[in-house]
């Protein structure tokens, strides 16, 4: 349902997870799940309007120290960001900052509680 990922990593000998969409973050396996099942929520489109979907967005969204909104946000500049390499990609002639008004932007999101 979306490109998205989650992957695990050891640091002296703790289990560490990161999810494609917050690069830098250091998570636990709680969390990454939780950031791919908000992930997958925000994603099905059918359930925009779901007042059940929005309450379990939120739960996840918090786990990760964020709010749905800070989540949406990071996803969609994954999304244009990858708009953006595939557009490079495919154009004959790229240009040095990824053309007119379609730059790459880095959102900081909040560090993670807890």
């Amino acid at each position: 349902m979306t490109p998205e990922s989650a992957r695990r990593t050891t640091r002296s000998d703790e289990e560490v997870w990161r999810l494609s969409w917050l690069p830098d973050r250091e998570l636990t396996r709680d969390q990454a799940l939780a950031g791919m099942e908000l992930d997958e929520m925000l994603s099905d489109l059918a359930r925009v309007h779901d007042p059940a979907l929005h309450a379990a967005a939120e739960i996840r969204a918090a786990a990760l120290g964020l709010t749905v909104e800070q989540a949406l946000i990071l996803l969609a500049t994954q999304i244009l960001g990858r708009m953006h390499d595939e557009m490079n990609e495919q154009s004959p002639r790229r240009r040095a900052g990824g053309g007119p008004g379609f730059g790459r932007r880095v959102i900081e999101p909040p560090r993670v509680r807890g």
